[in-house]
């Protein structure tokens, strides 16, 4: 039996993940989440290791999508996100040459966080600013390949991100207080070019949702300071929340971290209509849809070290707690806390979307 014949079966009905970001009553709890490492996918779909690299190395781009449309209509069928390829910019990597991911096919790389390539006026005039024209290529081919009733969300990373990973976390912390200037043209120009790709995608047919990702905190405040994200951040986002809505199209957030001290500034002031990205060991999803789901959608929220590293049996136990709690009056979608890693075992990851198939069964 292959890892396919495990997942539950569903049918493609976008209308589900529509009334949740909508803060409306599905018909069922429908599963959401933001990407799936394309190693998890491979496990998925029984590919052999020749299918390793994310879909900018193949050669046949078309075939990597065809793939990952497979792999959702499978483990999570009412929606695929894409995301935008205008929207990356040349930076300093890091890369580490053990991967000990469970899945793991290939290195793993990040950003440096102490010399970015940006970190002085001069930099900054010489950097090779891309100025990448919005297609909507993928967008058409992959909107004429999903199944019927699935939706597409467009995704993307954010201005603080790349603000960061183009700076350096650590220059940019200083340059807040020694180059401000800097800073704020850095994070212009980056926010410039979101909203003009984002007005493109917001206009395409086939698209149904806008998903910002824009990681701002680690486990007990912002990356930033609150002040600095009014200051520099949030009118971006803002604007890219009013691109949305201009289409009648929800905006949802992916960020990363405790954002306690600005979700009223993202509720109230940015605009967004979901929040995604949960860790228990910050707040479980149960209590913050207790206190902020009367408000916004919430997405997601099983803890990704728990889907990593418990059994079956207590991922159930504690995806049935999460839904018990979530689920009543509407508004929540499930899934992990923030995104299918390669460091979950299929098995868990399917225990999850079992115990939702009951839950949806049983009508709780």
């Amino acid at each position: 039996m292959s890892w396919v014949d495990l997942f539950p079966r569903l049918q493609p009905d976008y209308t589900q993940v529509d009334k949740v970001l909508r803060r409306a009553v599905p018909d069922r709890v429908p599963v959401i989440e933001l990407f799936a490492d394309h190693d998890f996918i491979h496990a998925v779909l029984g590919h052999g290791p020749e299918a390793v690299a994310p879909d900018r190395e193949y050669a046949d781009w078309q075939r990597y999508w065809l793939w990952r449309i497979e792999f959702q209509r499978i483990a999570g069928p009412d929606f695929i996100t894409v995301g935008l390829e205008g929207l990356t910019y040349p930076v300093r990597k890091v890369a580490f040459a053990a991967n000990t991911a469970q899945l793991g096919r290939e290195d793993r790389c990040w950003t440096t966080e102490t010399n970015g390539v940006i970190t002085s006026r001069d930099q900054f005039d010489a950097y090779p600013w891309p100025e990448t024209p919005f297609s909507s290529e993928r967008l058409d081919f992959i909107a004429g390949n999903v199944p019927p009733g699935m939706g597409i969300i467009v995704t993307s990373s954010g201005v603080l991100e790349w603000t960061m990973w183009l700076m350096g976390y650590e220059p940019l912390a200083v340059a807040l207080y020694d180059q401000p200037d800097l800073v704020r043209d850095i994070v212009d120009r980056i926010g410039r070019r979101f909203v003009e790709q984002y007005v493109q995608a917001a206009k395409h047919g086939a698209v149904r949702a806008i998903w910002l990702g824009d990681d701002m905190g680690h486990k007990t405040a912002t990356m930033i300071s609150p002040d600095h994200l009014r200051e520099y951040i949030f009118p971006w986002q803002q604007r890219m929340a009013e691109v949305a809505h201009a289409e009648d199209k929800p905006f949802l957030l992916h960020a990363c971290g405790n954002l306690e001290s600005v979700m009223e500034d993202l509720i109230e002031d940015v605009g967004i209509d979901a929040r995604h990205s949960f860790e228990d060991v910050i707040e479980p999803v149960s209590s913050f849809k207790r206190r902020y789901g009367d408000r916004i959608a919430v997405l997601g929220g099983v803890d990704v070290d728990l889907l990593a590293r418990q059994s079956p049996g207590e991922i159930r136990r504690c995806t049935r707690e999460i839904l018990e709690s979530c689920a009543p009056g509407g508004g929540y979608a499930l899934g992990t806390g923030n995104s299918v890693v390669n460091y979950i075992p299929v098995r868990n990851y399917v225990a999850m979307l079992q115990e939702l198939a009951e839950f949806n069964v049983r009508g709780d």
